[in-house]
């Protein structure tokens, strides 16, 4: 399983490659769950991260607006993102969900791979984004590359206070029987990142358990990185 760390800026990004993280993340958490970066931050990560690491980017928690969508990823892959994570908020049918994957999509052209994102804890979010459940088939009709979990939320409240180990693991053996990619995320701790490796996942994300003190604020700390890392690859 590979381990994907979020950084806010370059200097975050070289600690996180000295400390062996498989993807470098790049979002934005003051503009929520999947907040987007700017174009420019994307670029100096990509600048900083050795060309064989791939670079992902998040565009945001975003409405149901194709077009604005679409932008959004052309955008980061351009910038050099290698995966487009996008936050299915605004989508709360797979139907919407799919026009909104398809226009992204189209939009990079091959240039990324599409990660779909929803929600573990899209029930007590106010418009009520897509359903866990559905994100797999959302990205099969869409044609993507992926699929990711993660938490709207972020009150300390993560991914397994929401869904249990076996449906997760349901999940991602869905996921790869479509060919997809598999990433679970959300409020990870250190200790919960083994129980993500035994549903199969492909991808480990976190953010706080690879900070000082387990706090998303705080900055990285290269010897959490280590650890998280080595418990990904047992």
């Amino acid at each position: 399983m590979r381990l994907l760390v979020s950084v806010v800026d370059a200097d975050e990004a070289c600690v996180a490659v000295e400390a062996g993280v498989d993807i470098v993340d790049v979002k934005n958490p003051a503009e929520g769950s999947l907040g987007a970066p700017t174009p420019g931050v994307i670029e100096r990560v990509r600048e900083v991260v050795p060309s064989e690491r791939p670079v992902s980017a998040a565009i945001g928690d975003l409405p149901n607006l194709p077009g604005t969508a679409a932008l959004a990823a052309l955008g980061a892959a351009r910038s050099g993102a290698a995966y487009v994570k996008v936050g299915l908020w605004g989508t709360s049918t797979t139907d919407q969900a799919v026009a909104l994957l398809r226009a992204v999509r189209e939009a990079v052209d091959g240039r990324a791979v599409v990660i779909a994102g929803a929600y573990a804890d899209a029930g007590r979010v106010s418009g009520g984004p897509l359903a866990p459940g559905a994100v797999v088939a959302a990205a099969r009709r869409a044609c993507i590359g992926g699929c990711l979990l993660d938490t709207a939320v972020k009150d300390g409240r993560g991914l397994f206070e929401w869904l249990a180990p076996d449906a997760l693991t349901a999940l991602v053996a869905e996921g790869h029987a479509g060919g997809l990619e598999v990433a679970l995320a959300g409020a990870l701790r250190a200790e919960d990142v083994g129980a993500v490796r035994a549903t199969g996942a492909d991808i480990a994300g976190v953010r706080s358990a690879a900070c000082r003190d387990g706090r998303r604020t705080e900055p990285l700390d290269a010897e959490r990185i280590e650890r998280l890392r080595a418990v990904c690859q047992r």
